[in-house]
């Protein structure tokens, strides 16, 4: 839907990825200014510059080439060096992998002078992003950069537009076989295209993101082109072994990654693609190997392509497209969130009033650390009740990460007064806060939580609020399960106080849950070694039990008339019923409401009793006379 609006609204060249310009970046430069190629997952420029300095009369041995890499530093020097006086060129591969060596670079450009330098020297640089990379080289420099095309319409017009197979020599390289060659490249393309798309799908795609780019592509086609000359009959077995076990499969370390490649790769490199006239490249045939030889009518079949694909071409069901744009969705709104965030407010203020603003807010909500030494004191470690240590380390999580939150708040206020210098995670704090986003300096000491900035503070005073009234009340009746910061201490806990009080060992205990009916408010009648849950969701009326007993022991609700005098429930057993569900494996008893207005109560559940009249007549009188009824 945003390609299309984008197309509708500013053209089809704004959907469309322009071609690699070469040439009007090479006017851009002169012998004193460096080249740098910004490298993407993908995308490979060293073959396009290669052919660009033939073109240019800079080939063979006045184009010098050299991956820095440990030791390569004074090899790469001397390369320049000798380049400015002769008037060659250099490239530098890789440079985000010789960080020690940054700082020599930047001194070697910065004395790049017209003077001392040929006119016809350049240097090539490449690398990925990287903090380590020299700021200067970068602003000064011409920054190019070639991201792999969205989109297998997109994928497979960059491959035909590309070398080598837009090299007419080439494409026409296999005389009176060339429209087997011509049929095979296109399938080949196809595959490319296909296993670099499946990457938008996450694990889902590949379980190993995988750094598939046109160098694999290039090496199978030029092999291919081989292979179809130099035999009689093609040799699709050997073709597959090259491309899938060598060129592309040589990058792939997972044995699921490596069977599915090989399994795509089947579908596209057989004798049918030679074969049948119109070979389906896709389930629904909308996508075909082309009958034709020429090279305008390949391009002119590619152009007529839909523009998205479904996801049965990726052999994969109609559903992961549901993770995949919810993934750019989010990707988008984070992008537009982020543009919007760097202006002004409604009413005028600048971004400094605004992030001093939200600081001094959140700063006025949170309360005071919680005191550990008196902590420590009221809830000292004991035997009998794990519950004290569950409280204290969970005070003391939530400490760690008050502080982080009020610290860093605090420092903001200080840059923004000017008192302190602006760090690197500050800025990221203060970007974070503009745009209402968890900010990753929190994130990284925090509980897990998706919430925006708003609501995620919110829920953490809540929190605290939780741990401060069990602090100073004492252990709750309720326990808020997924108010903790690390749940499963508490689960842990209570398992062991349970064990420790009738001396069983706690790996013969397991976890049961009741759904407790949604009327029940944020506190319950204590059972027999009961604990209770608030809900995962707080906000909702959903309320769950949480009950352990060991095995072969049948489980009765204690004091239903309190319970039901609590929620103000009339006790008059002619309103109620009694309904027991028995099987082979379970016999349950629950009061029923005959008018339905009130939620139903669990009165007894067992699931070692038979089902018979005994048994049923045995759990009757004991529930009538728990109940009284």
């Amino acid at each position: 839907m945003v390609t299309k609006f984008v197309a509708d609204q500013l053209g089809e060249e704004f959907v469309r990825p322009p071609p690699f310009d070469l040439p009007q970046s090479y006017g851009d430069s002169s012998a004193t200014i460096p080249l740098l190629f910004v490298l993407s997952p993908g995308a490979d420029p060293m073959a396009a510059l290669l052919k660009f300095a033939e073109d240019k009369g800079f080939g063979g041995e006045k184009f010098n080439a050299i991956s820095l890499g440990q030791g390569q530093g004074p090899i790469a020097e001397t390369m320049i060096k000798n380049a400015q006086k002769n008037g060659s060129w250099v490239a530098l591969q890789n440079c985000h992998l010789a960080v020690s060596w940054m700082p020599q670079l930047e001194r070697i450009c910065t004395e790049l002078t017209e003077d001392t330098t040929h006119p016809s020297f350049r240097l090539w640089l490449t690398s990925y992003p990287s903090p380590k990379f020299p700021v200067s080289v970068l602003q000064n420099g011409v920054k190019m950069t070639n991201e792999p095309p969205t989109g297998l319409k997109q994928n497979l017009l960059q491959s035909f537009l590309s070398t080598p197979i837009s090299d007419q020599e080439f494409f026409t390289g296999c005389g009176q076989k060339n429209k087997v060659f011509q049929r095979l490249m296109f399938s080949l393309c196809f595959f490319h295209a296909l296993i670099q798309e499946r990457k938008k799908f996450g694990p889902i795609g590949w379980n190993i993101p995988y750094g598939f780019n046109e160098s694999d592509l290039r090496i199978s086609l030029q092999q291919l082109q081989m292979f179809v000359n130099e035999y009689r009959e093609v040799p699709f077995e050997a073709i597959t072994y090259m491309t899938g076990e060598c060129n592309y499969g040589g990058r792939v370390t997972d044995d699921w990654d490596r069977r599915c490649l090989l399994t795509l790769l089947a579908d596209f490199c057989n004798a049918a693609v030679i074969g049948e006239d119109e070979y389906r490249l896709s389930p629904d045939g909308k996508y075909t190997v082309p009958d034709t030889d020429s090279y305008e009518e390949f391009l002119e079949f590619i152009e007529g392509l839909p523009s998205t694909q479904h996801p049965e071409v990726f052999g994969m069901h109609e559903n992961v497209d549901i993770t995949r744009e919810l993934q750019e969705s989010r990707r988008l709104v984070d992008s537009i969130l982020l543009t919007e965030g760097t202006g002004s407010s409604s009413d005028g203020g600048t971004t400094d009033q605004q992030l001093n603003e939200v600081a001094a807010d959140i700063l006025a909500k949170l309360p005071a650390n919680f005191d550990m030494e008196e902590a420590n004191a009221r809830y000292p470690v004991r035997y009998d009740e794990s519950m004290n240590t569950v409280l204290v380390q969970e005070m003391e999580r939530f400490n760690r990460l008050l502080h982080t939150i009020r610290s860093s708040l605090q420092q903001l206020q200080a840059v923004i007064k000017g008192l302190v210098v602006m760090s690197a995670d500050l800025e990221a704090l203060t970007g974070s806060l503009l745009i209402g986003r968890l900010p990753a300096m929190w994130a990284a000491v925090s509980y897990p939580s998706l919430k925006p900035l708003g609501s995620y503070i919110n829920d953490f005073i809540q929190r605290l609020n939780f741990l401060k009234k069990w602090f100073e009340t004492g252990k709750p009746p309720v326990f808020w399960l997924s108010g903790f910061y690390f749940t499963q201490a508490f689960l842990t806990g209570a398992m062991q106080n349970y064990a420790r009080k009738y001396k069983i060992p706690i790996d013969q205990l397991a976890f049961e849950y009741e759904n407790a009916g949604s009327t029940l408010g944020s506190e319950e009648f204590e059972g027999r070694s009961t604990a209770l849950n608030m809900g995962t969701v707080r906000d909702t009326e959903r309320r769950n039990s949480l009950n352990f007993s060991p095995k072969r022991e049948t489980r009765f609700r204690n004091d239903v008339q309190g319970l039901k005098k609590y929620f103000d429930i009339e006790y008059d057993p002619s309103e109620w019923r009694l309904f027991i569900d028995s099987s082979k494996t379970s016999l349950k008893a629950v009061l029923l409401p005959n008018d339905n207005s009130f939620t139903s109560l669990p009165l007894g559940h067992s699931v070692h009793l038979e089902e018979n009249y005994n048994d049923l007549f045995l759990r009757k009188s004991t529930i009538k006379n728990i109940v009284g009824w």
